[in-house]
């Protein structure tokens, strides 16, 4: 449980957040693509991907001069594994509250 806390903890926020989305989506980048757009110094994004790192969300590998990041896909099945086991919460929780709603909607007015 204490890994599953470093992991939403370290995606609690916005700018690792959006990280870890663009590594998803473009695969892997060099530190400096990931700085563009995000209007924040290198040393911060440096700080956010140490971060990421140290929660087993992305990976760093060294090609020559520059620092590759890639999302660590052990990372991410985490997340994806506590949100299916709590699926049938949700599951029951809809279930109940969609009785209620016909209940009330069948009460006579």
């Amino acid at each position: 449980m204490n890994t599953l806390l470093t992991t939403f903890s370290a995606l609690s926020d916005a700018t690792r957040f959006s990280i870890v989305e663009q590594l998803m989506e473009q695969g892997e980048l060099p530190v400096g693509d990931l700085i563009e757009g995000k209007g924040i110094s290198g040393a911060a994004i440096s700080r956010h991907l140490k971060v990421l790192r140290e929660a087993g969300l992305v990976q760093q590998q060294v090609r020559g001069t520059q620092r590759m990041y890639s999302v660590q896909p052990e990372g991410l099945r985490a997340i994806a594994e506590w949100t299916i086991s709590k699926r049938q919460f949700w599951e029951s929780s809809l279930d109940r509250l969609g009785e209620l709603i016909e209940k009330e909607n069948s009460w006579p007015t």
